[in-house]
């Protein structure tokens, strides 16, 4: 520790809600030398991104840093830094991968842009130096045809290609202080190992510090040298990695490492009957390259004729790699983005031609839970407003009292207190705001949902409980769903069937356990390889 980056001590925050304050954090101290990497662990809520927050002071109007708090950065203590010396140390010195990267992208902005703006700040580099160099950076994290994407927005990028987006933003400047907030939580299993190996890459080149935080143990025992584990805003165990994997001693250590998705799905039944079918289902997008007199167009084919056909009570995952076409797919089988040909059909009804006003008497049977949280709810809605808006517009619940215990009842079939209605979304962690999505679906009672990556920002005992809640769900109701999802294991735990994509084709179906047992194609080995075994 003689060459220390960031000493905290005593780091406290508190948050003033309706009757009362909350206290998130609570007397956390680390450090951080040059070249180490440690990580924050614990579940959804114990605190881990608050504390982050507090040191890039970019907490909001409603936190109250406790006066004991300090924070050192090369000597200088940045709770009482200036707003002017914050501003030049964020996204230069110390920078940041944030967990939602929809919410974090500035939406009309192409993503070169928002890139190249960070190098122009604090490089002082000109348009075209700063634009060829985001090229670079796009192409360092593995997006395909960077040329290209460097002139698209946000909203055309899929999930895990934006958090790709969020990362090369991050490392533009060779900062001193990498803090990764959930870096992995979008990507596949294929390209987070490449992505934390880049990160470690650039830390043994640069001498650069990396705060990771994750609820991946996986992640955390192959990448992090020390290791901190949260629970309810304190710190309750810490030690170097592999002392503290291989003997932990709080209960809530112990706890935390013996998680992961267990049990298969509950079998089908006799025949059921087709709820929603596609079939050779084509999305097309045209891209454009170059300047505004030579620019030149090509066509993307995100969904490449697929079919497929989802029973009653069964669960079909989709599942490949970032950019693949899973979330396109999905969302073409709801009618929320145009077909460019195929055929769709709901519980035996062609819907492919429907417009928006025929589609809105089968919302209420069709729900979707999204893959970004944050950017699918409303920030001026509460939790009771998010979760009644569909019972209302969709005329269910006798009265309105019969409409808040429905909201409750969700929430507490989603694993959150009844408590919680007042509260607005920007008031709960990253996975709580995935359990009110989840909330929001299952209150309209529906009878298909797509789930577009639901546990990909919770944490393992979370993911769980959800799996446990979607089954028993299922059983009960008997619910179908299209799981789309990077996590293998997840997949295996809770679908019957999988189908894997590559560039917008099917290239594998069956049998979970067969596809994921004895996969016929090197794609899926790969897939099933980085998920199940330690990445390197």
């Amino acid at each position: 520790m003689t060459d220390l980056v960031i000493d905290a001590r005593n780091v406290g925050v508190s948050f003033r809600v309706l009757g009362g304050t909350i206290e998130a954090v609570r007397d956390v101290s680390f450090r951080l030398a040059r070249g180490q990497t440690i990580a924050l662990v614990g579940e959804s809520g114990s605190g881990k991104s608050v504390t982050a927050r507090a040191v890039m002071r970019l907490l909001s109007k409603r936190a109250m840093v406790s006066p004991r708090t300090e924070i050192r950065y090369n000597g200088k203590d940045l709770a009482r830094a200036s707003p002017q010396e914050m501003r030049r140390l964020r996204g230069n010195r110390i920078s940041m991968i944030f967990q939602e990267p929809m919410s974090s992208l500035n939406p009309v902005y192409k993503v070169g842009s928002q890139i190249a703006e960070v190098l122009r700040i604090h490089q002082k580099l000109g348009r075209t130096q700063a634009w060829n160099r985001a090229i670079d950076l796009l192409r360092e994290v593995q997006i395909p045809e960077p040329e290209a994407r460097v002139n698209q927005y946000p909203h055309q990028l899929s999930g895990g290609q934006r958090q790709r987006v969020m990362i090369a933003m991050a490392l533009a400047n060779n900062p001193d202080v990498l803090i990764a907030d959930e870096p992995t939580t979008a990507l596949d299993v294929t390209v987070q190992a490449e992505i934390l190996n880049l990160i470690k890459l650039l830390k043994e080149k640069t001498g650069m510090a990396v705060i990771l935080i994750t609820h991946d143990l996986t992640v955390v025992r192959q990448f992090a040298d020390y290791v901190y584990v949260m629970q309810h805003g304190v710190v309750r165990e810490e030690g170097e990695t592999e002392s503290l994997f291989g003997n932990p001693q709080h209960p809530y250590t112990r706890r935390l490492l013996s998680s992961e998705p267990k049990g298969r799905a509950n079998p089908l039944q006799g025949s059921p009957e087709s709820v929603i079918s596609g079939r050779e289902v084509r999305v097309t997008y045209t891209l454009r390259k170059g300047g505004v007199f030579r620019g030149t167009y090509s066509e993307l084919r995100a969904v490449d004729g697929l079919s497929l056909d989802l029973k009653r009570g069964e669960t079909l995952g989709l599942v490949g790699e970032s950019g693949s076409g899973k979330t396109t797919f999905g969302q073409a089988l709801m009618r929320l983005n145009t077909l460019s040909g195929g055929e769709v059909s709901f519980l035996g009804q062609r819907i492919e031609a429907f417009d928006r006003g025929r589609m809105k008497p089968l919302r209420a049977r069709m729900q979707i839970v999204f893959q970004d949280p944050f950017a699918s709810l409303n920030p001026r809605m509460s939790v009771r407003q998010i979760i009644e808006e569909g019972l209302t517009v969709n005329g269910i619940g006798k009265s309105g009292a019969d409409r808040v215990e429905r909201v409750r009842r969700a929430l507490r079939d989603a694993g959150l207190p009844d408590t919680i209605l007042n509260r607005f979304p920007h008031e709960f962690s990253g996975g709580q705001r995935q359990r009110l999505a989840i909330a929001r679906a299952i209150a309209l009672e529906p009878e298909f949902i797509l789930l577009d990556e639901p546990t990909s920002a919770l944490d393992l005992s979370v993911q769980a409980q959800i799996i446990d809640l979607l089954r028993k769900l299922q059983a009960d109701k008997g619910l179908s769903y299209l799981f789309i999802s990077h996590d293998l294991k997840v997949v295996r735990a809770l679908c019957h069937r999988v189908i894997v994509m590559q560039n917008g084709k099917i290239v594998e179906q069956g049998p979970v356990e067969q596809v994921l047992e004895n996969p016929a194609t090197d794609y899926t080995r790969r897939l099933v390889r980085a998920a199940f075994e330690i990445a390197t």
